[in-house]
């Protein structure tokens, strides 16, 4: 049974993922789903765990630009403040401007403040690592 309950939770926290744009179906795929995130312009790999967290404790955010872009993390491996790889995920909807790709939280708050773009509330939290590229 426990075997059962892990399966279907695996599956729903890759359905989770799939839906909010961190990383392509991966309910077929072997092992855990992973991708690609940005942090201060630079690109990090990512291994999605299978988890779901509590409001409970610290977190740093992940924005989620949608299909066919990378998320982008308000911090990064080393960065004073980051939280081991505890994530808030917030989804960024085109409002003014044409969908892009944006590599820094920087540019993501001018486009807020432009107009550009909204920043939606949390969605999900989870944790995994960023590891340099």
């Amino acid at each position: 049974m426990l075997k059962y309950k892990f399966v279907l939770s695996a599956y729903a926290f890759a359905l989770a993922l799939t839906a909010v744009g961190l990383v392509a179906p991966a309910v077929a795929q072997i092992g855990p789903p992973g991708g690609m995130i940005y942090a201060h312009d630079m690109a990090y790999k990512t291994v999605a765990t299978p988890t779901d967290l509590p409001n409970h404790g610290n977190f740093d955010a992940i924005y989620v630009l949608g299909e066919g872009f990378a998320p982008v993390s308000e911090v990064a491996p080393g960065d004073h403040g980051y939280n081991g790889g505890r994530w808030e995920v917030r989804i960024v909807t085109f409002t003014g401007a044409s969908p892009m790709q944006y590599t820094n939280t920087e540019d993501i708050m001018a486009a807020a403040a432009r107009g550009d773009i909204e920043i939606g509330d949390v969605v999900k939290r989870f944790q995994c690592p960023l590891v340099r590229n």
